[in-house]
């Protein structure tokens, strides 16, 4: 089956976002590239520009408690047996709006019994000077409360130069350690003394992060940014997001069974909460019924 896709244009800037999961197929600034994108007749790989909700990351075991009802969602990680990104990633997207620098989708997040909320999404892509905007609007619909979480997937590129050559500026304190065969949270522990610390913008080197960062440094209007940067050709991407999102993933695409595809680009995905949320509660969005949640980052060539 063939599914639509969108073009929207300007300020330099030029997206390509499928009705198919309202994924982010391809996006640049004056023909350079911001994220890896993948072809048109491609499915998804790695979840490269994939839209995450209503969880983010990875639930231990696709088990979950909420309001006194367990629950078990389906695993499609099975390597490390969790439930990730969510439900709608595979999903198609209706057309709200398409015009030349933007475009709105929206999904219906229907009641089952893994998930027996009714969540009604509404995504809308603009681009202008600033960069390219993701604005995104939750709505309960349903009539129980409904637990909720959102993040973006993108894979950031700096430049043409190796990923160990790129500079990162992550303003993020505290780390949450995991697992190391399951990716599963363990425990949260400060920046310093580990390789996790680009408070200062430092080279990437050969570290290999897939972890969820907090306690974001915001400027004046709490805007939290990571910046990756090619110093090599004075390129760099970053993304930029406000108080509703308050963890980052970063991922260094390390993926030693896709040689061809590994350390493309730098994950960056601001979330609303961190993994496991469903279980701990830990900055979990709990929309009561009728109750709209808002959030949206942005992604701009430097």
């Amino acid at each position: 089956m063939t599914h639509p896709e969108y073009v929207i244009e300007g300020n330099g800037y030029a997206a390509v976002v499928l009705g198919l999961g309202a994924a982010v197929r391809e996006l640049t600034h004056e023909g350079r590239p911001l994220v890896v994108g993948f072809g048109a007749d491609e499915e998804m790989p790695d979840f490269r520009g994939a839209f995450v909700a209503p969880w983010p990351n990875r639930i231990e075991d696709g088990r979950y408690s909420f309001d006194g009802s367990d629950y078990v969602l389906p695993i499609n990680e099975t390597e490390r047996g969790t439930a990730l990104h969510g439900l709608v990633f595979d999903v198609p997207w209706d057309l709200v709006h398409h015009a030349a620098s933007s475009v709105t989708l929206s999904c219906a997040i229907e009641p089952i019994a893994a998930y027996p909320f009714r969540v009604s999404l509404e995504v809308r892509f603009s681009v202008d000077g600033r960069g390219f905007r993701t604005d995104v609007t939750a709505v309960n619909t349903g009539s129980d409360r409904a637990p909720y979480g959102v993040c973006p997937h993108p894979y950031l590129v700096a430049g043409p130069s190796p990923l160990d050559e790129w500079v990162l500026e992550l303003p993020a304190a505290t780390v949450l350690t995991v697992t190391p065969d399951r990716l599963l949270p363990v425990a949260k522990r400060p920046v310093i003394g580990t390789s996790f610390d680009f408070r200062a913008a430092d080279a990437l080197g050969d570290v290999q992060i897939d972890h969820a960062f907090t306690d974001l440094a915001r400027d004046d209007a709490g805007l939290a940014t990571v910046r990756v940067a090619d110093p090599h050709h004075g390129s760099g991407t970053a993304m930029v997001w406000d108080e509703s999102c308050t963890w980052v993933q970063i991922h260094t695409a390390d993926l030693p069974q896709k040689p061809e595809s590994t350390r493309l680009g730098l994950a960056v995905e601001p979330m609303t909460c961190p993994p496991e949320a469903f279980n701990t509660g830990e900055d979990l969005v709990v929309l009561a019924p009728g109750e709209t949640h808002w959030t949206g980052w942005t992604i701009m060539a430097l």
